[in-house]
């Protein structure tokens, strides 16, 4: 099954036109590491990686 992701970050390594993340897998935590979040604010991509 495919699943479009958007992302907005044009300097990350997975970014390709139209907003799409083209990784393999998607990695998101909660705070601090957290396997909870209340807020979209809270969540992090760790999936990012710098575009070279």
């Amino acid at each position: 099954m495919k699943l479009e992701v958007k992302c907005n970050v044009e300097n990350c390594k997975y970014w390709a036109d139209g907003d799409q993340c083209v990784a393999d897998s998607i990695f998101v935590i909660g705070p601090h590491g957290s396997r909870q979040a209340d807020t979209v604010e809270e969540t992090a991509c760790r999936t990012f990686e710098l575009r070279e």
